[in-house]
């Protein structure tokens, strides 16, 4: 009897993969710049850039594979947990990075942050704590669905406006930022769409399955 074939890139080969990738990049972009300061902040801009992108990925896989039910999506959908806490750990190293440039140069750190980057990065890494956390089955048991929809989807949209906002304001200075807001537009269209046009329909999982709803 021929047993079914799996794609090796799933589960938690998937993740290891993906968090392997990140911190290899990472230890290569500080290195270039023999980890100065230059190159944490080369560090702070590439996970910020990789977190937004696993961000995307996962909270938009329902409304892929709602909209557009196919190969690729399917596989999406089945990995969004993985993608999720991907996305934990790119911003985990981002928060890394962030901790180093404020040791090697606290006056340029200063400069480039404020106290509502402190509020609301902070409300925001709290977020993220929360929604990994319930992102295993057992934890996500003891939450609840209910408790489990309702942190993963409000704390998805509070992400989705933080990195809007932190991308946003340097479109002033560097246009080429509006780029960024591309994908995060594409994410809460795609969520809109599929929420009214098949709002019964949507692929459905158990509490637990994934990251980010």
């Amino acid at each position: 009897m021929t047993m079914p074939k799996r794609d090796w890139f799933e589960g938690y080969r998937l993740l290891s993969l993906l968090a392997l990738i990140l911190i290899a990049l990472c230890l290569w972009l500080a290195a270039m710049r023999h980890f100065d300061t230059d190159g944490v902040r080369m560090v702070v801009r590439f996970t910020a850039r990789s977190s937004l992108l696993l961000f995307c990925l996962a909270f938009s896989a329902a409304a892929l594979a709602g909209l557009w039910p196919n190969g690729w999506t399917r596989w999406l959908l089945r990995n969004r947990r993985q993608f999720g806490l991907a996305f934990a750990a790119s911003h985990g190293l981002h928060a890394l990075a962030l901790v180093a440039f404020a040791r090697l140069d606290p006056v340029a750190f200063t400069a480039a942050t404020s106290l509502a980057s402190y509020l609301f990065g902070g409300i925001g890494y709290a977020v993220i704590v929360a929604m990994t956390v319930t992102s295993f089955d057992r934890t996500a048991a003891a939450l609840g669905a209910r408790g489990f929809r309702l942190l993963h989807v409000i704390g998805g949209y509070y992400l989705l406006a933080q990195f809007s906002l932190s991308f946003g304001m340097r479109i002033p200075g560097m246009p080429n930022y509006a780029l960024f807001l591309i994908p995060l537009a594409a994410t809460l269209i795609l969520r809109i769409v599929a929420f009214v046009t098949a709002p019964s329909t949507a692929p459905a999982s158990r509490p637990g399955a994934t990251a980010i709803r």
